[in-house]
């Protein structure tokens, strides 16, 4: 549905992004997620055709074409940041404009209005409107067209909670129809509710690509169980690291970082060794601790140079996984990857 292939986008001196590649498949939902000038918007506007590649090409539909072709931009709807509309016409007023325009009949404009949940503020004028029902009437505007592929920027910035019920309907359902949603955001919550897949960018740069389930390895994998503990021995401390690598003991603590699921193993591992436990916490990992390590490894050093793992992360952020033994792998690849350098 979409291919970058070595984006790169520079406004005067400044880089926006630099040699994105990626493909987004139809019927997908992918979020964009980055700190403020990671170049998310640029892609966006780029994919809708609204800005020209610097170098490399940006195509959409099938067969692909060029985002900005207007064949390529018809199967396509776009919402910008920051929508205005004019103060003296109504909501319905606003979206039958944009039927007329697009030569639609008027007769969608209940249904647009109804899947944001701003049928009751309809027949207000736009000026008396807040700024999340402002952003919920232009949201609306997207949807007239009913496209195939729709590309959202920021589109829950400034959503309240009826808002944001509206547009995680909306985009169960354009999923459920096999249409194609873009998203922009820096709301973490957001992205782990609706992405099936996650781009992360880093000062104009795809710092790591992961589907919902290596996400939720990721945040998983932060997690740390903290042991008071009487005396291990260093063959039980080996056993224990031998489910889970970075444990570490000293000073009557164990520390053992990961996924959830490997606990069970490193308590049996102790009590065979009779180690006694005389407290434990847990600590799960969250969502917007790794993001912030990501950001904070992306900025610094662009990341552990290790092997390859292209299906999961960009070049400068790739890793191997750990070796397989009681679900290891999998599970702490992501956190090896952030830790590697500290």
């Amino acid at each position: 549905m979409i291919t970058f292939r070595e984006f790169s986008k520079t406004f005067a001196r400044r880089v926006a992004v630099s040699d994105l590649t990626l493909s987004i498949k139809a019927g997908e939902v992918m979020a964009l997620l980055g700190p403020n000038g990671s170049g998310k918007t640029t892609s966006i506007k780029a994919a809708a055709g609204l800005i020209t590649p610097t170098k490399g090409t940006v195509e959409i539909g099938n067969p692909p074409r060029p985002s900005s072709d207007p064949d390529a931009r018809r199967i396509c709807s776009f919402l910008p940041q920051k929508v205005t509309f004019p103060d003296q016409l109504t909501g319905r007023d606003v979206l039958a404009f944009y039927c007329a325009l697009r030569g639609q009949s008027v007769d969608r404009v209940d249904t647009a209005l109804a899947a944001v949940s701003l049928g009751d503020a309809s027949r207000r004028y736009a000026g008396t409107y807040s700024g999340g029902m402002t952003q919920r009437l232009g949201l609306a505007v997207a949807l007239m067209s009913d496209a195939p592929l729709l590309l959202l920027d920021e589109p829950t910035a400034a959503l309240d909670p009826d808002g944001l019920a509206a547009f995680h309907a909306l985009v169960g359902h354009r999923r459920g129809l096999g249409q194609t949603t873009v998203f922009s955001s820096h709301q973490l919550d957001d992205v782990e509710r609706l992405a099936d897949r996650v781009a992360v960018l880093v000062e104009g740069r795809l710092a790591a690509l992961l589907t919902a389930s290596e996400l939720a390895e990721c945040v998983a994998s932060q997690g740390v169980m903290r042991l008071h503990t009487g005396q291990v021995t260093s063959i039980a401390l080996a056993e224990v690291q031998t489910i889970v690598p970075e444990t570490t003991a000293a000073d009557g603590v164990v520390l053992v970082r990961g996924t959830s699921v490997l606990r069970p193993a490193v308590l049996a591992v102790l009590a065979r060794h009779h180690v006694e436990i005389r407290s434990l916490t847990v600590q799960e990992g969250r969502l917007d601790q790794w993001y912030r390590e990501l950001v904070r490894v992306s900025q610094t050093d662009g990341g552990p140079d290790l092997e390859a793992r292209p299906s999961t992360l960009a070049p400068g952020l790739e890793t191997t996984p750990a070796r397989d033994g009681a679900g290891i792998g999998r599970a702490l690849w992501c956190s090896r990857l952030l830790r590697e350098r500290r």
